[in-house]
């Protein structure tokens, strides 16, 4: 039995202080524009976002001799910063105990589909190296005794990939990432709102933000131009899309900016959906050891009597609780998994508690109560692969709460640090949003659809249908460096200094203006509202055709509404969020549109949700048999092959698909032929095709 963890380790990978940000650059001018005085900052390039997904693009293109600023609406306080699950994980090849297959490792990144064969393959090559130099940077990756990389099996990961310093593994991350760009120079620029790019004469000239610092009587909105000539937009995904999400309050991310900048996006319609503790308390992902502890799962309902609701789903406490383990590492929901009592059957009977206004709780002080009829749950009746994991791990004992102590004491940690207690007292979740797949679709150096343009992180479009957990934090440091490499390599990243494009920056301001109307009927919180439930209702884990169709009407009435009368700021500091909601709204637009059109061209069921119908050819069974309220369409072979693409042409979107990009596996790299195109630059100046 090892020996308890001293207090003093766990602490230090629980509270993770980020470093203290340096001063700003002063601005080297100003312009006037419709009465107001927009001071201006010039740089070669602008990464907005300070997740971990942008510091790695920030890092590496200062270490190429890129002049960088990094905008940021709230720094260490986005996704990467906050959120994460019992032990986050980092998903790269596995070298703890053989080499990996590279090849092979890409085939499981995209065995979900609707995803590019080339990006999952970079994905796959890059990893090694981005974890390497994680490592470099002080990441505490554990290890054994030989130098071999600790691992274990993730979702969607059949291989055992995944590796992690704990619940804030990606907080770790922001924290040596950060110190990193502080000890270059790189400038950060705080409490940024990026609002509209600006357009050049050959490309993008900047960012127009929105600063309550920068708020005078000569610039009333606190606007500021920050100029460059490359972007890269790192400002993670839509999390306030959803009410019922796992995302840390404010995240907004940038694909409303880059829809009214004329990006394309990819893969709208792919999310991920899990059980986790909602965000109007400490949101976050209840995955791994907190359901492989297999904790008493139950409802409580309006009278206060407790639902042991799990035993109307599954045949036998055995199937029951290997179920509830197996939740560790098939997390997501997936529409598949409700068949043949699987996992996702938890997931399904979990949201129709809430469809019924009964509350959610896992006890991890009682183990699963029998399934009536059967034997009590004992550690000696479980599924093979539940027994052997648990025997492995050492985790046999009585109590789950034991079993987690045993097995990942900072999850326990964790929730204490915000005063739950989950030794103590039994903890409420749910099935929220937690992840866009889509995004911003990109080609093999994160370029989008503009030049100048680039996404990294969860803003890129790269995920597909399915991912292995952890895969998508190894994609934004593979990619983040991969962007600055083809901005170094292009010498597109010099300061402008030629004249600000006040015509055009004259239209923004003018557009913000239209937006924010004072005298606007419709105020902030009646747009959150209205997204967030219909999205949650209707766009969520199970939808309709009709539901979504219904959904996609009302949210274009909404846009056309915010279009005609904008949006009411409660006060002056709230100019910044206007637009953001505006711009929130026409994602959910956006995303409808998508939906909408993925499903009226009969697509099926997948990772992100089930697409409920009377007419479909699978239904769930529960213990009493099947559940034909929630029979769904299968997915259709072909879909997996191709990705939807949008962008906003107008007031309208154009909506159209692509085959996924191919890689030849059969080709193999030979070093003379190939060295001449990796010295002459010939690498980065291709399609991405």
């Amino acid at each position: 039995m090892p020996a308890p963890i001293d207090q003093s380790i766990l602490d230090a990978l629980t509270d993770v202080d980020m470093p203290r940000l340096p001063p700003e650059p002063a601005p080297g001018g100003a312009v006037k524009v419709a009465g107001h005085r927009i001071p201006v900052h010039t740089s070669g390039a602008i990464v907005l976002g300070s997740g971990a997904a942008g510091l790695r693009a920030a890092v590496e293109m200062t270490r190429r001799g890129i002049d960088v600023a990094v905008l940021t609406q709230s720094a260490w306080g986005g996704t990467s910063a906050c959120s994460g699950s019992d032990k986050q994980t980092l998903h790269t090849a596995n070298t703890a105990d053989r080499g990996d297959n590279y090849r092979a490792m890409a085939r499981a990144i995209r065995a979900g589909g609707a995803m590019d064969e080339d990006t999952a393959y970079i994905e796959a090559v890059g990893s090694g190296r981005a974890m390497a130099s994680l490592q470099y940077l002080g990441l505490p990756l554990p290890q054994d005794a030989y130098g071999g990389t600790l691992r274990y099996q993730t979702d969607h990961d059949e291989t055992g990939r995944a590796t992690s310093c704990g619940p804030r593994t990606s907080r770790l991350m922001v924290k040596v990432l950060a110190e990193e760009a502080i000890r270059l120079g790189v400038a950060i620029f705080n409490q940024t709102t990026g609002v509209r790019i600006i357009e050049g004469t050959d490309g993008p000239d900047g960012i127009l933000t929105v600063r309550a610092k920068d708020r005078a009587e000569a610039n009333p909105w606190g606007l500021a131009l920050f100029r460059a000539p490359v972007i890269v937009l790192a400002a993670g995904g839509p999390g306030e899309l959803y009410r019922d999400s796992v995302f840390p309050n404010g995240c907004f991310g940038a694909l409303g900016l880059a829809l009214e900048a004329g990006l394309d996006l990819v893969n709208l319609t792919e999310s991920q959906f899990g059980i986790g503790t909602r965000r109007e308390g400490f949101p976050w992902n209840l995955s791994g050891t907190y359901v492989q502890a297999m904790p008493h799962i139950y409802s409580v309902d309006e009278e206060g009597t407790e639902h042991p609701f799990l035993a109307a789903y599954y045949r036998t406490t055995r199937e029951l609780a290997s179920n509830i383990f197996r939740k560790g590492y098939q997390w997501p929901f997936h529409a598949s998994r409700m068949l043949d009592f699987g996992s996702s059957l938890v997931d399904l009977a979990i949201y129709r508690e809430g469809e019924l206004g009964r509350r959610v709780f896992m006890d991890f002080n009682r183990n699963p109560l029998p399934v009536p009829g059967d034997q009590p749950f004992s550690l000696s009746r479980l599924d093979a692969d539940v027994s052997d994991y648990l025997t492995t791990a050492g985790a046999v004992q009585d109590r789950p709460i034991d079993r987690l102590r045993h097995m990942n004491p900072l999850s326990i940690e964790l929730y204490r640090r915000y005063k739950i207690d989950i030794a103590a007292e039994p903890l409420e979740f749910a099935v929220n949003n937690q992840h866009m797949n889509g995004g911003i679709a990109v080609d093999i150096w994160g370029r989008s659809s503009r030049p100048g343009i680039y996404a990294v992180g969860e803003a890129a479009g790269t995920h597909g249908v399915t991912r292995p957990g952890g895969s998508a934090l190894n994609a934004g440091q593979v990619f983040g460096t991969r962007v600055a490499e083809h901005i170094a390599a292009t010498g597109r990243a010099q300061p402008p200094d030629g004249a600000v494009p006040v015509a055009e920056l004259a239209r923004a301001v003018a557009r913000i203006g239209a937006i924010a109307n004072p005298k606007s009927a419709l105020k902030i919180n009646d747009v959150k509202r209205e997204v967030q439930a219909r999205m949650s209702e209707r766009a969520g884990l199970f939808c309709t055709p009709s539901g979504v169709t219904g959904a996609l009407t009302e949210a274009r009435a909404l846009t056309a509404e915010i279009r005609g009368q904008g949006i009411a700021p409660g006060r002056a500091a709230e100019l910044g969020r206007v637009v953001q909601w505006q711009q929130m709204a026409l994602v959910s637009e956006a995303v409808l549109t998508a939906l909408d059109f993925y499903i009226s061209h009969g697509g099926g069921s997948r990772g992100a949700r089930a697409i409920c119908d009377p007419a479909g050819s699978r239904v769930p069974e529960g213990r009493s048999g099947p559940l034909d309220a929630y029979r769904f369409r299968e997915e259709g072979a072909g879909d997996r092959d191709e990705q939807i693409t949008l962008s906003l042409s107008g007031d309208a979107f154009a909506v159209t698909t692509r085959p996924n990009r191919a890689l030849d596996e059969h080709r193999r790299a030979f070093f003379e032929r190939d060295w001449p195109a990796w010295l002459t630059g010939a690498i980065y100046r291709g399609n991405g095709a």
